[in-house]
């Protein structure tokens, strides 16, 4: 017969209260409170009292109690986030971002993936809303209906009551990377359309429409592929690229909708015994953060992905807490970076000779 184990207590840990962090700094606990939660009213607090603060509930190894903090103010702290994909290139970004901002205020966010099913989109908003979130922030997603709570759509186009949305200047955008082509000597240029899973597909195909035509650029149809899916990898513009190329249209540029389907033309056109940028030079969109490690590295229009993020996150939250009205648009400037997938355009002469087309 086994002996009898007594079953050991764990011993309890006696819970550092906000009071104990006041005493210790010798202020009172509506201070320490102010503080540590990044409140408005912590404003007017030194920067030095802050510090002795922060190190005190260091040094005592103090814990929000936020279930008791949501309880007394009834308030969740909650931000729902609404995304296509959680792990691509394009909504990583953007989701650091607000976790960056939301992580400073002491707000806590839900993270869905609809995975474009409109069902389960739906679904998923009013489950967010039911787990009590505050506001909540879509990605690459279409908002369509007025939401209860304080809304912020990246990459929203539909006007919406109540819904803040966060585009990017996208006739600029297509400007600066049709005029570097156009200066650089290009005129017989290939296109990309999104597919119709992106929210930026069809605003950003009528600014590039558009800038072509005020360039005088001619847009060929036997240039233009449009793609499907929602490939989040490189394979997405792989066989688009390929189909260009079986076409024997001759073009020296492509721009690309976005970075994830140049990378995928890049490799298309290399396997089809050309180069990059000697043959064909090739433009991204968004600047996701392995274009600068590609073969060769990305000329592209970037986004401030993070930067994006972080202003949803700080739009929503000022509305949230009442600092700021409702605005109906941020309009976000876009930037070019001029990498090593672009170069001078070659004129073949009928002899077979190569001649530089560039401007000087």
């Amino acid at each position: 017969m086994k002996p009898q184990q007594t079953k050991r207590k764990r011993p309890k840990v006696q819970a550092i209260t906000l009071k104990a962090v006041a005493e210790r700094v010798g202020l009172t606990p509506s201070t320490v409170s102010a503080v540590l939660n990044n409140s408005a009213a912590s404003r007017s607090v030194p920067e030095r009292t802050k510090k002795r603060i922060f190190s005190a509930a260091r040094a005592l190894n103090y814990r929000p109690n936020y279930l008791a903090r949501s309880l007394r103010v009834k308030r969740t702290f909650m931000i729902g986030v609404i995304a296509e994909e959680i792990g691509d290139p394009y909504g990583s970004l953007i989701i650091s971002g607000i976790e960056r901002y939301l992580r400073k205020q002491n707000y806590f966010f839900l993270t869905v993936a609809h995975r474009h099913d409109n069902r389960l989109l739906e679904t998923y908003s009013h489950l967010l809303l039911q787990r009590g979130v505050e506001g909540l922030i879509s990605v690459d997603t279409s908002i369509r209906e007025p939401q209860a709570v304080p809304t912020v759509a990246i990459a929203g186009h539909t006007r919406v009551a109540g819904v803040t949305n966060i585009v990017l200047d996208h006739r600029r955008a297509a400007q600066l990377a049709l005029v570097h082509l156009v200066e650089s000597g290009h005129r017989e240029i290939a296109f990309m359309k999104g597919s119709s899973f992106s929210s930026d597909a069809e605003p950003r195909w009528k600014a590039v429409c558009e800038v072509a035509r005020e360039l005088g650029l001619r847009m060929r149809r036997e240039l233009i592929v449009y793609l499907e899916g929602d490939d989040p990898t490189p394979q997405l513009g792989y066989p688009f690229a390929k189909q260009l190329l079986a076409r024997q249209q001759p073009f020296t540029a492509l721009f690309a909708y976005n970075d994830i389907s140049a990378l995928g033309s890049i490799r298309a056109i290399q396997d089809s015994g050309l180069r990059v940028p000697e043959d064909i030079s090739v433009i991204g969109f968004d600047d996701i953060q392995i274009a600068v490690h590609a073969n060769p590295s990305l000329t592209t229009v970037r986004q401030p992905l993070q930067k994006m993020g972080e202003i949803a996150a700080c739009t929503l939250i000022d509305q949230i807490e009442g600092r700021e009205e409702y605005l109906p648009e941020i309009l976000i400037e876009p930037e070019f970076v001029v990498r090593k997938s672009t170069a001078a355009a070659l004129l073949r002469t009928h002899s077979g000779a190569e001649s530089n087309q560039g401007v000087q």
